[in-house]
């Protein structure tokens, strides 16, 4: 049946449907990802990126083009993770700018909206690169511009859009080298051509159903189409409950501490919780710690806990199969009171003046928070390979300092765009994005800087620093892959250097050090290594004799990064 204009109510429908699309596959463009590293996987930024937008849109109870495009720009935009997120974020923003004062979409509107997106997400990304989201999406508005006097009816012209899409993004390891040896396309386009199959789907009357457990994101209740990876077939119940059951496992115990916890580890503690869950209470006195967290890890949460002491009344509930809804309204209510108590005490104390220069870094273990600590930075943000932060995240970090010029240290090169994207929507005071890819880079960075220089010299000499430090990572594979003529296995350990994946191997010592003898050179003065949380100390120490060993010219230093993933973070200066 023809569709000649797309409503408030039906364009809900469809993005929701697409956000369910999208979550329903992520696992499956997770695996697209050529590096099988174990980070934060496209698929998964995607998916946290477009569900921010869709927890907004789910909320509007009478739609409209402009409230819709209001939710879905500013939902995306702070939830925006990772660079994929970001350029998602950006097509999403741009296609709402085109259509937020209007009543109905036709196909020539959907077209200038196209082209608004993608004009929007090249422009937020400094070099652009063929081959990758970008290239489908700009595929795709190409494809609408050249239908829109052709057809009027959407159901059709959408269809040939979306074939047209499928086309790019199967050309895109001709683009790409990188992904033609994986054998793979590009995560990031599969990602978007996973929500336009679902947005479609809403507007042939065939709504895609959230994935079971999962959030229920649903524009009306009733049956749907579940998502597949074949665009449009397999169908499923919507599984509607009361309440959004993002978080699986109510999760609480005490901590029996062996020394008074700190408020800066208790703000860590915190911070850390609420990067793995949420509805989180955390009570602390003199000798306990009570903790509540509603997590799909559990392990984790007690894994950080006993870095602080024993612990005592341990109890886990899948609130999933219990379906314990008394138990979320009350760890929600007991979470918005301590919240509201914390704003309160963060209200009665005394406003300290505002200072020139602060600092933001995003950082993981404890030993990697106490060197940057040490160095000045005002707030740390938990996040990196495994947990990219949000924009939101950056915003609400830059917001706590009070500062007339921020620098941020994103220290990854996944959350490089989420930062500039912070930096924008900051008004009431000057954010500089210091583009470290790394935690060495960071570190080095922040030690470049001078209190007695500009901001704007700041910038450039903590920028040229980063020039002299190589960076290499220890770590394990996720997955089988091919690139850059080495055959990895999921399990195998791996050394990557700034560019690549330098060693492969099958012991943590040996990749060690075929890793270092690729980035050492003559010009080499100082190697520091930080080891994470994986490893005992004796055999971190054990490593670094072996490497002053194998390079007397050189100055070695050993320091507890405490990161998890990573066995060796190296940095060669």
């Amino acid at each position: 049946m023809a569709v000649y204009k797309i409503d408030a109510d039906l364009l809900k429908k469809m993005f929701l449907s697409g956000a369910n699309n999208l979550d329903l596959n992520k696992e499956w463009i997770n695996e697209l990802n050529v590096f099988p590293v174990p980070d934060g996987d496209t698929g998964t930024n995607m998916t946290m990126t477009i569900m921010s937008a869709a927890r907004e849109v789910q909320a509007i109870e009478q739609p409209t083009l402009e409230n819709l495009a209001k939710a879905i720009s500013s939902g995306s935009l702070r939830g925006a993770r990772g660079n994929s997120g970001v350029i998602l974020s950006q097509l999403l923003r741009g296609f709402t700018k085109a259509i937020k004062k209007q009543d109905a979409i036709d196909v020539p509107l959907m077209a200038d909206a196209f082209q608004k997106a993608v004009e929007t997400a090249y422009k937020a990304v400094m070099k652009p690169k063929e081959g990758t989201i970008l290239t489908v999406a700009k595929g795709m508005a190409d494809k609408a511009i050249e239908l829109r006097e052709e057809i009027d009816d959407l159901d059709e012209a959408l269809r040939q859009i979306i074939e047209y899409g499928d086309k790019v993004l199967a050309h895109t390891p001709e683009l790409l080298p990188v992904l033609k040896e994986a054998g793979v396309v590009d995560s990031g386009g599969q990602g978007l051509m996973q929500a336009m199959k679902g947005a479609y789907s809403a507007m042939t009357g065939k709504e895609i159903a959230p994935a079971q457990g999962g959030e229920a994101l649903s524009a009306g209740s009733g049956a749907g189409e579940t998502g597949s990876r074949e665009a449009f077939e397999g169908q499923g119940q919507s599984g509607l409950t009361d309440f959004d059951i993002k978080f699986g496992y109510c999760t609480e115990f005490i901590i029996n501490l062996e020394k008074e916890m700190e408020d800066s580890e208790e703000q860590a503690f915190k911070q850390y919780l609420e990067s793995i869950g949420d509805s989180i209470v955390l009570v602390a006195d003199e000798e306990i710690v009570k903790v509540h967290v509603h997590t799909n890890d559990p392990g984790l949460a007690i894994q950080k806990a006993l870095t602080y002491g024993s612990l005592s009344r341990m109890k886990i509930d899948n609130m999933r199969e219990e379906h314990q809804e008394k138990l979320i309204k009350d760890a929600s209510r007991l979470a918005a009171e301590q919240k509201a108590a914390e704003e309160t005490r963060t209200a009665e104390k005394p406003t300290e003046p505002r200072k020139p220069y602060g600092f933001v870094a995003v950082s993981v273990g404890e030993g990697m928070d106490a060197i940057f600590r040490d160095l000045g930075v005002d707030c740390l943000i938990t996040g990196g390979q495994t947990m990219n932060p949000s924009t939101e995240d950056m915003l609400n970090a830059i917001n706590q300092v009070n500062a007339d010029t921020v620098f941020v240290l994103p220290n990854n090169k996944n959350i490089i765009l989420a930062a500039q994207q912070a930096q924008s929507l900051t008004e009431d005071k000057e954010v500089i994005v210091v583009p470290t890819k790394t935690v060495p880079q960071g570190i080095s960075a922040i030690i470049g800087f001078s209190p007695d220089r500009s901001a704007e010299e700041n910038a450039r000499e903590m920028e040229e620093e980063l020039s002299l430090v190589k960076t290499g990572q220890v770590t394990y594979a996720v997955r089988d892959t091919a690139i850059d003529g080495k055959e990895i296995h999921a399990g195998d350990i791996m050394g990557l250097d700034d560019h690549t994946i330098a060693a492969v191997g099958n012991d943590v010592t040996g990749t060690a050090l075929e890793l270092l003898s690729s980035m050492v050179d003559e010009d080499s003065e100082l190697i520091t290594i930080y080891y994470g949380s994986d490893l005992e100390e004796g055999d971190a120490q054990a490593f670094y004799e072996k490497v002053q060993e194998a390079y007397p010219a050189c100055d070695v230093e050993l320091q507890n990064g405490g990161q998890p993933i990573y066995y060796y973070v190296i940095s060669v200066e």
